[in-house]
């Protein structure tokens, strides 16, 4: 496990028949466009170059596969990870966006000299930058709003993103994303006194926080205009960061939060003034994000996913999330892979 700390400084904290006739050719174009993708036999570690190829079609993904939307594992290099290995002298570091709030997941610990990150993201980002650099310290890291997480990756302020992010559909279409490295579901967050059991009735009428940007805004909204959620909950309130939810319901400006079921055990964790309330009531899958046509990035990110799943993931699970999560609970074990298949 490289749960080595590293002392990086963060920089930053993202006519109508014409027209049928062009529709119908361009469809034609997309059927009888060839797949470059092509699954290798064996995910080794040489062999021959990896192709270039998208993640997947829009049309092609649904929420319940969102996970398998991926490129199958290669250890080849591409353009993009020469591009990162061709960095020199003190600049030769992968550059990661990650959090520096999420208590044992990415985590600035005041009480480790020059506060130092620490936690399951953090981990696994020293295991990438151990196998494409050979050094597993070899890391720039940027503090990235939950917000920012996608424009940070298009804007190319980082190679990539290890944080806590929900692969979906909508995500897809706008970055790339690695195999599930982690699964979890949203839950709701409130005080042990409240009289809110779950995302359920009880939220009528209360004050539930989300962040910008994150999967559980937009399972509320969605939920609330299908009427399945109370039409008298607010969720008007949203933060840049998700750490900032807990402290708004600290301040007493909100009721509830509502966020990733093992972040949101961490925030217990920090103050035992509030519990899990009920259940999970999705199921979410976090993956590495990286830019759509960084092909070879994703599948060299596969390939060390499966070494990690092997050898190290467990250890991380165990020092940062057993005591919260429970070591026989769902998320105790990695996910199961797949892949892309294209022929």
């Amino acid at each position: 496990m490289y749960a080595k700390r590293v002392r990086a400084a963060l920089r930053g904290w993202g006519g109508v028949g014409a027209m049928a006739v062009l529709c119908a050719l361009a469809l034609a174009f997309v059927l009888l466009l060839p797949c470059t993708q092509r699954t290798p036999h064996a995910p080794g570690r040489g062999g021959q170059a990896v192709a270039d190829g998208v993640q997947a079609r829009a049309g092609d993904c649904t929420a319940a596969d969102a996970q398998n939307q991926t490129l199958s594992p290669s250890g080849a290099d591409g353009p993009t990870i020469d591009a990162i290995k061709s960095r020199t002298g003190a600049k030769r570091k992968l550059i990661v966006g990650v959090d520096q709030n999420s208590y044992h997941w990415g985590y600035r610990n005041p009480n480790t000299e020059g506060a130092e990150l620490e936690g399951f993201d953090i981990d696994l980002v020293h295991r990438i930058a151990q196998d494409i650099l050979g050094d597993p310290d070899a890391v720039q890291f940027k503090a990235i709003p939950t917000s920012q997480r996608i424009s940070a990756i298009q804007d190319g302020r980082v190679d990539m993103v290890v944080r806590t992010m929900t692969i979906t559909c909508e995500r897809l279409a706008q970055v790339a994303f690695s195999a599930p490295y982690f699964k979890t579901g949203q839950q709701v967050l409130a005080p042990k006194s409240s009289s809110i059991s779950g995302y359920n009735s009880t939220l009528a009428h209360k004050k539930v926080c989300t962040a910008a940007g994150s999967t559980a805004h937009t399972k509320l909204d969605a939920d609330r205009k299908a009427g399945t959620l109370p039409a008298s909950t607010d969720i008007s309130t949203t933060v840049p960061n998700q750490l900032d939810c807990l402290v708004r319901l600290q301040l007493g400006e909100v009721d509830a939060v509502v966020t990733d079921g093992a972040l949101a055990a961490s925030q217990a964790a920090q103050d035992p003034t509030v519990e899990l309330k009920g259940a999970a009531f999705t199921t979410e899958y976090y993956g590495v994000a990286m830019k759509k046509d960084a092909s070879d990035l994703v599948r060299r990110v596969n390939r060390v996913l499966v070494d990690y799943r092997a050898n190290g993931w467990q250890a991380s699970y165990d020092t940062w999330l057993s005591a919260t999560l429970g070591k026989d609970s769902g998320p105790s074990e990695p996910p199961a892979p797949q892949y892309l298949r294209t022929s």
